[in-house]
């Protein structure tokens, strides 16, 4: 067995978690939980990302700052920290939190994938939420630019991080034009999707959305992004993502995420 299929079994979830060689790279490396692929890291190009819905995340922080121009981001929910990998590549010395429910994770992900030199990135073993309040104090700054919450699969997700009150509390730790970016797995339908959704426009004045285009029809089951902001979508940044891709890609503003979650109600 390689030390990159080395097994470790997760405490909180009881899943288990290895990573293993991604078969189609020399570098690339896959983060498997409980049998699923959750993350994927090429340590030749920390740069690189493999998955669409965290291909489309971070095109949401490109727009957020210019490349090289730092940032503060937390992370609620380590993976294989490929956006955390990201960040530092396109915005060197940008001020990084992981925070993770599972000791055991980010322990073995730092083992056999390291971070690149230089990354700033503390990891916090917490819960999500109890966590969320400390984020600007512990990134030495008064708000936090880019929150992303990657923990939802469909309604299998933890009841408290998927409460409009939590969305409420992350918007007292944001900075102005800063992002809460929440990627949303979810079943056929978008019940689940739709429900977050509301609660996001209930809270933050935008409310933006990224996802393939078949994933609005609501027929499939997929990851949709949802981006929470203080700043309108404008044609210019709509014009950027949608040219960023994945394609084929969808990029909705405030008014026609409303319109989606009344199409997928009715």
């Amino acid at each position: 067995m390689s030390e990159f299929s080395k097994t470790v079994q997760l405490s909180v979830s009881g899943a288990s978690a290895r990573i293993l060689p991604d078969g189609f790279s020399d570098r690339g490396y896959v983060l498997e939980i409980g049998g699923a692929e959750q993350s994927h890291v090429d340590l030749s190009d920390p740069s690189y990302i493999f998955y669409e819905y965290l291909r489309r995340i971070g095109n949401v922080i490109d727009v957020l700052a210019p490349a090289g121009e730092t940032i503060t981001a937390a992370h609620l929910g380590a993976g294989a920290f490929t956006l955390v990998r990201y960040i530092q590549a396109t915005r060197p010395g940008s001020a990084q939190i992981a925070v993770d429910i599972e000791r055991e994770l980010p322990s073995l992900v730092m083992e056999y994938l390291p971070l690149p030199s230089g990354t700033n990135c503390q990891v916090i073993i917490d819960d999500a939420r109890a966590a969320t309040g400390e984020l600007p104090a512990r990134l030495g700054t008064e708000a936090v630019n880019a929150i992303i919450l990657d923990i939802f699969s469909g309604w299998s997700a933890p009841e408290h991080l998927a409460e409009q009150s939590y969305y409420s509390e992350i918007k007292d730790v944001l900075a102005p034009g800063g992002a809460l970016i929440v990627n949303v797995g979810d079943d056929a339908g978008l019940t689940f999707f739709t429900a977050q959704a509301q609660s996001l426009l209930n809270v933050y004045e935008h409310v933006w959305c990224l996802a393939p285009t078949d994933m609005l029809t609501g027929k499939n089951a997929g990851n949709l992004v949802l981006v929470a902001t203080d700043q309108p979508l404008t044609d210019e940044t709509r014009a950027h993502l949608l040219g960023a891709g994945p394609h084929p890609a969808a990029v909705l503003d405030t008014h026609e995420v409303q319109d989606l979650i009344e199409d997928l109600r009715a």
